[in-house]
């Protein structure tokens, strides 16, 4: 009895253990808060390329993502990488640095007014952030970003500092 015991008590942490083994330790969640109203319907799309400029956003990365109000329910994505207000982006990475980046399309800002669209329509863009999987984060963010007066700029900031929250997460001001 004691050898079956000991047998099974062996196969149960052999399995734990290759499972672990099998676990990306470069995993990281890109999370963008929840935004006011309706701009958390507006997406951002994401784009990561590696050293060299290369956009592996379909190759080199394996990417769900969930919602912050729904947790542990896993969603595929189908082609393009995007984020809506209040969701996680978890990606599995190989080793390596990596530039991620953020953008909107202007068939896809769904109407709203920024300081950008003043001056005519342009895709809204992020900062660029550099990430190195040797150095890793374990979260980034997402957020719009307004200016000093409170107006959406037509920008995206990635940080790994989360923003400021009240009711919702607050715009990066940037002037």
């Amino acid at each position: 009895m004691k050898k079956i015991i000991f047998l099974l008590f062996a196969i149960l942490f052999t399995q734990v253990f290759a499972d672990s083994i099998k676990h990306n330790p470069w995993e990281l969640i890109i999370y963008r808060p929840e935004n006011k109203t309706d701009f958390n319907y507006v997406r951002c799309y994401m784009k990561i390329e590696d050293e060299n400029g290369n956009d592996v956003s379909q190759t080199k990365v394996k990417a769900t993502y969930e919602w912050a109000t729904i947790p542990n329910v896993v969603n595929r994505y189908k082609k393009l990488l995007y984020l809506d207000g209040g969701m996680a982006m978890h990606l599995n990475l190989r080793p390596g640095k990596y530039r991620f980046s953020v953008y909107t399309p202007i068939d896809k800002q769904a109407g709203f007014e920024c300081t950008k669209n003043i001056a005519g329509k342009k895709v809204w863009e992020s900062n660029v952030f550099e990430y190195d999987t040797e150095n890793p984060a374990k979260v980034i963010f997402v957020t719009p970003v307004m200016d000093d007066n409170g107006f959406f700029k037509g920008e995206w900031w990635i940080d790994s500092k989360a923003p400021r929250f009240f009711k919702w997460s607050e715009m990066k001001i940037k002037n």
